[in-house]
């Protein structure tokens, strides 16, 4: 009874705002035409609105689950056309709050004891209600004063019904739609599926938020409230209460006598930093969920909040992306078409030159503006626009930073119009493509894997020995089989020869590198003579039985 009720309010809602002009009823069956064309909906008068602010106005009747799919969506401008993403960025998630008495319930049956045991001081009025939380103040019995988060009561069951719906109406226009395999509706709920129970989880929230205050803990760029976990759990997280100037109050910040620019250039660092040498990166930068520290105004501080969202880049992908920028910036429009290819992010048959006369086509009319004048975030956009045209797919890990990019770029400009991006941004990646690949970078590397090499290079040979003694019981020896077996036991020889060569060649460069270590000298002097001996004999068979 309470799904038939839900749906009857979103076909309500749907009628209302006339969300029917968005469907490809042309292009649809005829008897779902026929039904869609004598529909109910056609007795509504049209809004006078544009389509944009009939879809925005339309997901906050539906409530904050809509309301939270509508905000990620404002983001995927890969999908949407700019007017409705510009006006689904206006989406306000003033979810109003649910009772105090419900919230304490809630406590108390996730920390097993009563609210007046727990807290020296509780208050009953939330500091903020959100879509799938609220926040209230408190104290500690050790006088700490803390925020303490709460799920809202029943929303997981809210959300499993309207995902299903989501699901629903996303199969349907993938199907019928002649876009709708381009656009991937269906994985683009998936992806909002995912985000969205990340969120309903609040250890994992505190998880992220204890990551990403190690990784700038004493840092004067940022700074991450403490996470209490005796207070934390699933339903319910307890974390340091800050103080600040919300970051949106720009009026606040200039009485305060911040230095904006210091401001702005901060934020873009700050992205970097995380992106680039953390890999681990606040996702939901958006102004509610940022605070500034303006105890020292000439150098003001970040503090963030809420850390329900975050995203992460594998090694390959930091470093075509750092290279992707780097050669936008040069100008070698040659170089971005390649990486693309190299990367996997379009096909490997894709025309090089026709890519690149593309990828000029819209880069050249953006380096003809003033830098100031150029959205960075916007110029990205475009480009995977372009991408499609040559069947780049949606990459799922690229699109939060796309996000948290145009988070961060939105702040910025607002802060400080004159803002530059780019020359900001372009000495950070240098010297981030200079410490990866530079002698550091690879010393580091062998650092971080030689362990795991010396500890299989040993296993190899036996790898290959085995696969040959399975072939050898697996079936007959006929001639094919005899000649197989033939080439796998001389392929086995050289992988061990190989093998025998790599190990010794690690060997001598870690050798080499410990020697130049102040701390390793005591302990190589420490060791006897007849040990290095032994060693140089075992080298010089392993040297010899690899040839």
């Amino acid at each position: 009874m309470t799904r038939l009720q839900r749906l009857f309010r979103i076909a309500w809602v749907f009628c209302r705002y006339r969300l029917d002009t968005f469907l490809p009823i042309a292009e649809l069956p005829a008897p779902l035409k026929v039904f869609f064309l004598l529909a109910p909906w056609h007795l509504f008068p049209q809004p006078k609105l544009n389509r944009g602010d009939r879809l925005r106005l339309a997901l906050e009747e539906l409530g904050p689950v809509f309301v939270k799919f509508g905000q990620i969506l404002s983001t995927r401008r890969d999908l949407l056309p700019d007017d409705m993403a510009e006006s689904l960025k206006n989406l306000q998630d003033r979810v109003p709050p649910f009772p105090s008495n419900e919230a304490r319930s809630i406590i108390e049956t996730s920390l097993g004891a009563p609210v007046s045991d727990l807290f020296a001081e509780f208050s009953p009025d939330p500091l903020a209600s959100a879509s799938v939380a609220q926040v209230h103040a408190a104290t500690l019995r050790n006088g700490q004063k803390v925020v303490v988060k709460v799920l809202r009561p029943g929303i997981e069951k809210v959300i499993r019904q309207d995902l299903a719906l989501m699901y629903l109406m996303a199969g349907l226009l993938e199907k019928y739609w002649s876009e709708g395999k381009r656009l991937h509706p269906v994985e683009v709920v998936a992806d909002y599926d995912s985000t969205i129970h990340d969120e309903l989880d609040l250890q994992r929230e505190a998880a992220n938020a204890s990551q990403l205050r190690r990784n700038f803990e004493n840092s004067s760029l940022i700074y991450i409230p403490f996470i209490d976990w005796d207070y934390t759990r699933k339903s319910v997280l307890v974390m340091e209460r800050i103080h600040g100037i919300p970051i949106a109050d720009t009026a606040a910040l200039k009485a305060a006598g911040v230095d904006m620019k210091v401001l702005a250039e901060k934020g873009v660092e700050i992205f970097f930093t995380q992106v680039f040498r953390d890999s681990f990166f606040h996702a939901d930068m958006h102004p509610g969920n940022i605070f500034v520290d303006t105890s020292n105004p000439s150098d003001p501080r970040y503090i963030a909040i809420d850390f329900g969202i975050v995203g992460t880049l594998a090694p390959d992908d930091q470093s075509y992306l750092a290279r992707n920028l780097l050669a936008f910036f040069r100008r070698d429009y040659r170089q971005v078409a390649q990486l693309h290819i190299q990367s996997g992010w379009v096909p490997p048959d894709t025309p090089v030159n026709q890519f690149e006369a593309a990828i000029r086509t819209v880069c050249e009319p953006i380096f003809e503006k003033p830098l100031k004048d150029i959205s960075f975030g916007h110029f990205l956009l475009r480009l995977f626009q372009t991408a499609r045209r040559f069947n780049m797919e949606v990459q799922p890990q690229l699109v939060l930073l796309q996000k948290t990019l145009l988070n961060v770029e939105g702040l910025g400009r607002q802060l400080y119009p004159d803002l530059d991006l780019w020359s900001t941004a372009q000495p950070y990646l240098e010297t981030w493509m200079r410490k990866r690949i530079g002698p550091s970078g690879l010393i580091k590397s062998l650092q971080s894997h030689l362990p795991s090499w010396l500890e299989q290079s040993p296993e190899m040979p036996q790898l290959v020995h085995d696969a040959l003694l399975q072939l050898r019981q697996a079936g007959p020896t006929e001639p094919q089989n005899r000649a197989t077996l033939a080439l796998l036991r001389e392929q086995q020889i050289r992988t061990e020869r190989r093998w025998r060569r790599a190990t010794l060649a690690v060997l001598l460069i870690a050798g080499g590198f410990l020697g130049t270590q102040p701390e390793s000298r005591q302990w190589i002097e420490s060791v006897p003579a007849w040990s290095w001996a032994l060693f140089a004999v075992a080298g010089g068979l392993m040297l010899r039985g690899s040839r």
